[in-house]
C-alpha cells in the first residue's frame, strides 16, 4: 500500500525490509599519519581489516588492528611510485564497513589538494557542453541546414570548438573551479535533415553530433581536426582534462562503414517481424535508435576491432584524456572489455596516462554497476541518485530521508569513493528549473511542452533550490558534473528545449547569484581534501533538512541543507575525534562548537557548509 515517487512522473511500491543494523557495523575514518605510517579509527570494532595498495593486498604484518585503532605501514615499494593509493575495508559480525581511499605521493599521504594532479580523477569537476549550443567563436563555419522542415530549435546555431577555446582563454571554466571538459560528439554528421520515426515525426539536423558519418573527422560546422588538437593542448596548458563524447552504439546510414560492411549491423526487424526501433529493454543490444541509425552488431569481432580503433585514434593522436560513452547499456560487454584492454595496453601502460571512461545508462543500479570494473569502464552517471534527489530539491513532494537512503544505496553498489558522475541535469531530460521554477504541468509530455509553449522560470524560488542542488553535488562522494547553463539557472523542457544557446551576458540578478554560488562551491570543492577523499556520514535526515559530514585527516566539512520556508537552528552531534579548533561558515551563518556539538543557523531554502579543523 505504500508508494513513493520514482522521480520521473510515476510511482514505485515500497517494501520495507528489516534486519540490518547500521549502528553496529564498523565505520572507518582517517585519524593521523606520519612518515610511512597511517592511523585510522574503526568505530564499533572490526574482526578484520583488508588493506590494498594498488590492488595488491598489504601483508598482515604491516596491518595492526587493535580495538578501534588501525595502524598501517605503507609498503616501501610505494616510494618508487609518484602516485598510488591505499584502499581499506573492514567487517564485523554485523556487516561490512565503509571503504576508505588514501592517495599517496610516493610513501607519504597526500593531505592537501595542491598535491593532486589533473588525472587524479577523484578530484575532477566536469563541465558538459553541447558544442553547437555553447559559444560561436568562428562565424565562418555557421552552416545551418537549409530545409524549411527543420525548426530553429533542431538546427545548427553556430557554437564551435573555437568558441570553447575562447572561453578557455578567458578563464571561464577555471573561475568555476572546473578542471575537466566533457564536449558533445564532434565527428562528422550528415549535411541534410532527417525525420524521426516516432510521432509527430519532426525533422532534425545532426547539430548534436550523435549521428556519426565519419568517426575520425571533426564536423566542419564545429571546426576541424587541427582546431580540436589545439583545444586539447590549450586545455592541458590550463591544467584541464578533455573528455570526448563517443558514440559506439550506432552510425548514420551515410557512414561508409555501413555501406562497406552491412553484415556488421543488426537487423531493423526482430525475428517475429516487428520494427526494432527504440525497444530499449527487450532488444537492448540490437534496437535501432531510428530508421537511419543502424545498430552495430558487436558479436562480430571485426566490428569490435574497427570501432575500438576509432576511439583509440582520438586518444593516441590528440592526447585525449578520456570518454563519455553514449548509450552504454546498448553496447555489449565485449566491446567495453576490448576498448579498455586496448587503452591499458597502448596508452595507460606504455605512456603512464590515466584515461577516464564514464558511461551513460538509464536503468537500475544493478545494470549501471555491471559495466563498471577494472576491465570495463571507470564509472557511470548516478541517474538513480539524481532522480531520487530531484523531487526533494525541486519541491516539497519528497523527504530528505529519501536522499539519505539513496546516498547509502549508491555507496553499497559503487563504493564510498567511486568515480560516479553526480549531475545537475543533462541534455536528455528537462532542466532542473523546469521542475523547480514552476514551469512543469502535472501529466504533460515534457518533450512536447518545449515545442508548444514558452518554458520560463515562473517561481524565483527555483533559483534557491538550484543552489541547494549545486551545494549537494559539490559536497557528496563522486564527481560533480555541471550541465552547461545550470551555473546560471537556464530552464527548458526536454530535448531540444533543454539545449538552448548558452548566455554569458545580460544575466538577471537571480542568475548572477546562482553563478556566484556555483563559482564559490566549485573552488571550495577543488581545494578541500575532505570533499574529495573524505569519509561520509549522515548526521541528520528529516523531511526538510539533511546534515552530513565528510572527514579526512583532522579536517572535516559539515553540510546542512534546509528546504523549509523558515530559518532553522540545528544542533549537531559530531563524530568522536572531529577537530573543532576552528569553524569557517561558507555562507557566514552563525555557528558555535562546544563539547563536540555544532550549533548553526541555516536560512530558508538554503544551505550552509562548515569547515572544521
Amino acid at each position: 500500500p505504500d508508494s513513493t515517487s520514482n522521480g520521473i512522473g510515476g510511482f514505485n511500491s515500497v517494501m520495507k525490509v528489516t534486519g540490518a543494523d547500521d549502528s553496529k557495523t564498523p565505520f572507518i575514518s582517517t585519524a593521523s599519519h606520519e612518515s610511512g605510517k597511517v592511523t585510522l579509527n574503526v568505530t564499533n570494532g572490526a574482526e578484520e581489516a583488508i588493506v590494498l595498495w594498488e590492488n595488491y593486498r598489504v601483508p598482515q604484518g604491516a596491518v595492526k588492528l587493535e580495538g578501534e585503532k588501525l595502524e598501517i605501514t605503507i609498503p616501501e615499494v610505494a616510494n618508487i611510485t609518484e602516485r598510488s593509493s591505499l584502499r581499506i575495508y573492514a567487517y564485523n559480525a554485523a556487516g561490512g564497513a565503509n571503504d576508505v581511499i588514501i592517495p599517496l605521493v610516493k610513501d607519504e599521504v597526500a593531505d592537501v589538494a595542491s598535491q593532486l594532479k589533473r588525472d587524479d580523477y577523484h578530484a575532477a569537476i566536469l563541465y558538459f557542453m553541447m558544442v553547437d549550443r555553447f559559444m560561436d567563436g568562428d562565424t565562418s563555419n555557421n552552416q545551418p541546414v537549409k530545409d524549411p522542415r527543420v525548426d530553429f530549435k533542431a538546427n545548427y546555431q553556430g557554437g564551435d570548438l573555437q568558441g570553447i577555446m575562447q572561453k578557455l582563454k578567458e578563464g571561464y571554466f577555471k573561475d568555476l573551479g572546473v578542471n575537466t571538459l566533457w564536449i558533445s560528439p564532434i565527428v562528422q554528421n550528415p549535411e541534410g535533415a532527417y525525420q524521426e520515426y516516432p510521432e509527430p515525426r519532426r525533422w532534425f539536423s545532426g547539430y548534436h553530433g550523435y549521428w556519426p558519418v565519419n568517426t575520425t573527422v571533426v564536423d566542419h560546422r564545429l571546426g576541424s581536426n587541427e582546431v580540436f588538437g589545439k583545444l586539447v593542448d590549450q586545455a592541458h596548458g590550463e591544467n584541464m582534462n578533455v573528455l570526448m563524447d563517443f558514440v559506439s552504439n550506432h552510425v548514420h546510414d551515410e557512414n561508409k562503414i555501413f555501406k562497406q560492411h552491412p553484415e556488421w549491423f543488426s537487423s531493423m526487424y526482430t525475428k517475429d517481424g516487428r520494427v526494432n526501433i527504440r525497444i530499449w529493454d527487450e532488444q537492448r543490444l540490437t534496437t535501432w535508435f531510428d530508421t537511419f541509425m543502424p545498430d552495430i552488431d558487436f558479436t562480430k569481432p571485426e566490428a569490435i576491432n574497427a570501432f575500438t580503433d576509432s576511439a583509440l585514434f582520438w586518444v593516441e593522436k590528440y592526447n585525449l584524456d578520456g570518454f563519455r560513452h553514449d548509450a552504454t547499456k546498448h553496447v555489449s560487454e565485449d566491446f567495453w572489455r576490448a576498448l579498455t584492454r586496448k587503452l591499458k595496453n597502448r596508452v595507460a601502460g606504455p605512456k603512464n596516462r590515466n584515461v577516464y571512461q564514464i558511461g551513460e545508462t538509464f536503468g537500475s543500479r544493478e545494470l549501471i554497476g555491471s559495466y563498471i570494473g577494472s576491465g570495463m569502464i571507470d564509472a557511470q552517471f548516478d541517474f538513480n541518485l539524481y532522480f531520487d534527489a530531484r523531487p526533494v530539491f525541486s519541491s516539497e513532494a519528497e523527504s530528505f530521508e529519501k536522499v539519505a537512503a539513496s546516498l547509502k544505496e549508491s555507496a553499497l553498489y559503487y563504493g564510498n569513493h567511486s568515480l560516479m558522475g553526480n549531475i545537475t541535469g543533462n541534455h536528455d531530460m528537462p532542466r532542473f528549473l523546469y521542475y523547480a521554477g514552476g514551469s512543469y504541468r502535472q501529466g504533460e509530455d515534457e518533450k512536447e511542452a518545449g515545442w508548444n509553449r514558452e518554458i520560463k522560470v515562473e517561481d524565483p524560488k527555483g533559483y534557491a533550490r538550484l543552489k541547494m542542488l549545486h551545494a549537494f553535488i559539490m559536497t557528496i562522494p563522486g564527481i560533480p558534473v555541471l550541465y552547461y547553463g545550470d551555473e546560471i539557472g537556464m530552464t527548458g523542457a526536454n530535448d531540444p528545449d533543454n539545449r538552448r544557446m548558452m548566455r554569458f551576458s545580460g544575466l538577471s540578478p537571480e542568475e548572477a547569484s546562482v553563478k556566484q554560488a556555483v563559482t564559490k562551491l566549485g573552488n571550495l570543492r577543488k581545494n578541500s581534501m575532505p570533499l574529495i577523499y573524505g569519509s561520509t556520514k549522515v548526521l541528520q535526515a528529516s523531511k526538510d533538512q539533511l546534515v552530513y559530514i565528510r572527514s579526512y585527516f583532522g579536517k572535516s566539512v559539515v553540510v546542512a541543507l534546509n528546504r523549509s520556508a523558515s530559518a532553522v537552528n540545528l544542533d549537531v552531534t559530531l563524530p568522536a575525534g572531529t577537530a573543532t579548533k576552528s569553524a569557517e561558515a561558507f555562507n557566514q551563518s552563525k555557528t558555535a562548537v562546544k563539547d563536540n556539538k555544532l550549533s548553526l543557523t541555516v536560512q530558508p531554502l538554503s544551505f550552509e557548509i562548515i569547515t572544521l579543523q
